[in-house]
């Protein structure tokens, strides 16, 4: 009975040293638990802080092709519109007839240079005929009246006819001399013609002949009397058409820049803007300088839209799509940041940035999808 007794409080004893070992025991483990969740914490924060980031000093920047420049300031648009080489108003001339009548006489042919004046073409037409007909006789009726006129004059100074006989003899010469010059009015539309109905058809500028329609022996009727086209080359223009959008961005005055294929490029000048039509163009003209190709050409017009002071502008390259957000990789002391911004025009010359940057900040430039592709890299890691 004693010995189980002994037993017995030997259990007891073991089993609460057991009982204080393990609390003891895990008293003493806590403050490590603890430090373990402090620690993951502040890890998290931290990797929450490099979000966004690759680190990258300057050299390893450099050496890895991607460089830093400064934001800069006023940024204007360029707009790229297609367009043609046209004449410009009054550098083409479509000649007609005067009258109907037969071509007796081609004077030029395409391509030939003429002058302001010169001869196209000569026809013989009844009606010129008639008109010179016509207009000698009111010639010829207009000095009978004013001779009829100067007689009565020296009747009435002698006394011999009374004032109301001189007007009469005085309106007739009037109304003598008007039918004179509306016959010889006539006979100027019609080219002057002789009296035999010869009619010379003249050129109204000077340029290029860029058409000719009449033949020897051809007859010209009302409904068809085209003979010639005439242009002058050195009055080219580009005409182009813009969105109303875009047209609103364009003054007159402004520089654009032109080419034709493989040709050089053309400066010009936007010298009028039409308000938009039916069908929501704007037709856009500009002055040519220098040499222009054809007219007809089909151009692509350059346009360099006003700069607005306080636009931010960035190269092209420095903008980034991250997770579908533009963004650029704004540099800092141990390497890049990606923030994101909102754009705005884009050009040859750089994007606009109108939200995300305040224009103190120096990005990466060229080689920005680098540390895109570095970024992408380290985070695909972390999710491992």
């Amino acid at each position: 009975m004693t010995s189980q007794k002994h037993w017995l409080m030997t259990g007891a004893a073991v089993i609460a040293a057991l009982g204080i070992g393990f609390a003891g025991a895990r008293f003493i483990d806590t403050p490590g638990e603890s430090s373990g969740a402090d620690h993951a914490e502040a890890g998290h924060e931290e990797e929450e802080g490099r979000t966004g980031f690759v680190s990258l000093d300057p050299a390893q920047a450099a050496a890895a092709g991607v460089t830093v420049v400064q934001v800069q300031r006023g940024g204007g648009g360029e707009l790229k519109l297609p367009g043609r080489i046209a004449f410009a108003p009054g550098a083409e001339a479509a000649v007609d007839a005067p009258l109907a009548g037969a071509v007796t006489r081609v004077h030029v042919g395409v391509g030939d240079r003429v002058s302001t004046g010169a001869a196209l073409i000569t026809l013989r037409s009844p009606d010129g005929a008639a008109s010179r007909a016509e207009a000698d006789a009111a010639s010829a009726e207009a000095d009978a009246a004013r001779a009829a006129e100067a007689r009565d004059r020296t009747l009435f100074e002698k006394g011999w006819i009374s004032r109301a006989r001189l007007d009469v003899t005085a309106a007739q010469a009037r109304r003598a001399e008007a039918d004179l010059r509306a016959a010889r009015a006539r006979v100027g539309a019609y080219g002057a013609p002789g009296a035999g109905g010869l009619t010379i058809v003249r050129s109204p500028i000077a340029g290029i002949v860029t058409r000719v329609s009449a033949a020897p022996g051809q007859v010209l009727h009302e409904e068809a009397l085209q003979v010639a086209a005439v242009s002058d080359p050195r009055r080219l223009e580009v005409v182009f058409n813009a969105p109303p959008a875009a047209a609103a961005l364009l003054r007159a005055g402004d520089a654009i820049t032109s080419t034709v294929g493989g040709r050089e490029a053309f400066p010009g000048v936007i010298v009028a803007i039409a308000p938009a039509n039916a069908d929501g163009v704007v037709v856009v003209r500009a002055r040519v300088s220098g040499e222009a190709p054809p007219a007809g050409s089909v151009v692509s017009a350059r346009v360099r839209t006003r700069e607005a002071p306080e636009t931010i502008v960035v190269p092209q390259e420095a903008v980034q799509s991250i997770d579908g957000v533009p963004s650029v990789f704004v540099a800092e002391a141990e390497g890049f940041r990606a923030h994101p911004v909102v754009t705005g025009r884009t050009s040859e010359s750089g994007i606009e940035i109108t939200s995300g940057l305040n224009g103190s900040e120096r990005i990466a430039g060229a080689g920005a999808f680098l540390l895109k592709a570095e970024l992408a890299k380290g985070e695909a890691e972390h999710g491992h």
